[in-house]
């Protein structure tokens, strides 16, 4: 029974991370690139509903996969038109598109669902691995998850490469540190980040998607429930790196599936501390809870090409 609890707690846990690791690791291609990306609540919330609308009309959980990664691109890219283009505040245009996408899909979520916030819809199913779903512990856990999850385990791993091992990386990262010095190297400075922060988009809206097609399974108005600023917490307390995020993400998980367990299991505390539990974690982790956290030099500041040192 205890092996049952801990196995039922641990998938629990990975299906709370997985929305909060995709934002995580969109949120990570836009600031390794020097734009600080705020909006990845507006991007969550983007995703879930777009998804969920394209499901709805066609049936086809895969078409609403799509409009997911094609919503959340146009929103990345807008952002990008606000901060590298027109030298809009950063945390502004984040904040301007939170409160956009949380005003849109409410209005527009009750013209397509009729005012019924609980329409369900198709799920994306679990791929099952016979034989290795059966191993303790682990097995239900690794081998039998939707392809999402697994999709994330795998950006995980081709992001830590890309980053660390190519010079695409390199240049990412070059960008996010030093952009003038990238600039007279010859490197397209707003283009990398135009495309960084659509990725980003791309990558939040997956999470959004996640949240609507598996772990609800439909959409209700402000779904995204704060996750995109907790994922902006487990991006610095993974201190910008996509594996060290990817596990604070987890922490967050666990603790959100902590609380709710403690709440089934009717233990005589105040519901209120323990919904407010996995948002003390990550306060604690923006207090520097796991050391301190060096964001790229150039996270926030937009850069103004000097056109008389190109001449």
């Amino acid at each position: 029974m205890t092996s049952d609890f801990f196995s039922d707690y641990l998938i629990a846990s990975l299906r709370l991370t997985v929305p909060l690791a995709f934002a995580a690791l969109g949120g990570l291609y836009s600031e390794r690139s020097g734009v600080l990306n705020i909006a990845l609540e507006g991007m969550l919330l983007t995703g879930a509903f777009s998804s969920a609308v394209a499901t709805f009309y066609t049936g086809n959980v895969w078409i609403g996969v799509i409009a997911a990664i094609i919503a959340g691109g146009f929103v990345g890219l807008t952002h990008a038109f606000l901060c590298v283009s027109l030298y809009v505040n950063q945390l502004v245009s984040g904040l301007a598109i939170n409160l956009v996408a949380a005003g849109i899909t409410s209005f527009l979520a009750r013209l397509v669902f009729h005012g019924s916030s609980t329409q369900r819809l198709p799920a994306i199913e679990p791929i099952i691995i016979p034989n290795l779903v059966n191993i303790p512990l682990v097995g239900s856990l690794l081998f039998q998850q939707d392809i999402l999850v697994y999709l994330l385990l795998a950006l995980l791993i081709f992001t830590t490469y890309l980053l660390f091992k190519t010079s695409f990386g390199l240049t990412l990262r070059a960008v996010g540190e030093y952009p003038k010095a990238a600039d007279t190297a010859g490197v397209p400075v707003q283009r990398v980040r135009y495309l960084a922060v659509a990725i980003s988009g791309c990558l939040a809206s997956l999470g959004g998607a996640y949240l609507s097609l598996v772990q609800v399974r439909y959409f209700a108005e402000s779904m995204s429930a704060g996750k995109g600023f907790i994922a902006i917490a487990a991006l610095i307390f993974g201190k910008w790196h996509p594996l060290g995020s990817a596990l604070a993400c987890f922490l967050f998980g666990a603790t959100e599936a902590l609380q709710l367990r403690i709440q089934a299991l009717g233990v005589n505390i105040p519901y209120q501390f323990l919904v407010m539990l996995p948002y003390a974690i990550a306060l604690l982790a923006l207090l520097g809870l796991a050391g301190k956290s060096t964001p790229p030099a150039a996270l926030g500041v937009p850069y103004v090409r000097d056109n008389r040192a190109s001449k």
